[in-house]
């Protein structure tokens, strides 16, 4: 097996250290001994954004929130579903993500982050939610509710920061949330904010192998 290479580090804010590997044509990003993403596991990313698309349908002009770049596989993902009059909002809160995008994975990421539809914000994604609006909010910047990789990320789970991401949301507007685990206890916070939800495993390669994941999709009632 090829060595792992260290290619770059990245501190998030009020976090820990992030570490970008490469192993032949794989990349990986590390917090501490956790494989936060990597290029072979592409699949649950992609769903995130697929069967957001779905349960939306074709409503134009949509406007879609990204919390979360990571490896652009979500937002990948979405560009190929929605039409060509959508557009699709990353909220990044680390520099180094977007020039690891445009650097060492730039063949992976290039036409995403081209596309007309892409616009990108540099910051936190409380910002973009407060600003309402929204079609769809994606959020995949933590391992799941209870596995936080930045503690300040806590509210967007907690009852006030739900009621927030709720009004932040147009008519017929869809929360979608990734989790590495299950977790029924906030599935029911969920339901007491006001949310009719819906919680569907998915694997973590694109082949349909891999870990299991879990996504909820949280629509208006």
């Amino acid at each position: 097996m090829n060595p792992r290479e260290l290619l770059a580090t990245a501190q998030i804010p009020g976090g820990d250290e992030m570490r970008l590997y490469r192993r032949g044509d794989d990349h990986m990003i590390l917090l501490e001994r956790t494989e936060l993403m990597s290029t072979r596991m592409s699949g649950s990313e992609e769903a995130l954004a697929t069967l957001t698309a779905q349960r939306l349908g074709s409503k134009p002009k949509q406007r879609w929130l990204i919390g979360g770049y990571g490896m652009g596989f979500t937002l990948r993902a979405a560009l190929k579903d929605l039409p060509a009059d959508a557009e699709v909002t990353v909220a990044e809160l680390v520099p180094e993500i977007m020039d690891w995008a445009r650097g060492p994975m730039e063949q992976l990421n290039a036409a995403g982050l081209a596309d007309k539809r892409t616009r990108i914000h540099m910051g936190d994604v409380a910002e973009p939610i407060r600003e309402g609006g929204w079609d769809a909010i994606l959020l995949d910047v933590d391992n799941g509710p209870d596995a936080l990789v930045r503690a300040a990320n806590q509210w967007l789970y907690e009852p006030g920061g739900l009621a927030i991401t709720k009004k932040a949301l147009r008519p017929g507007g869809l929360l979608a949330i990734w989790s590495a685990g299950s977790d029924a206890r906030f599935s029911k916070t969920l339901l007491q904010a006001g949310f009719r939800v819906e919680e569907q495993e998915v694997r973590g390669r694109s082949n349909g192998k891999g870990p299991h994941h879990f996504i909820w999709f949280a629509s208006l009632r």
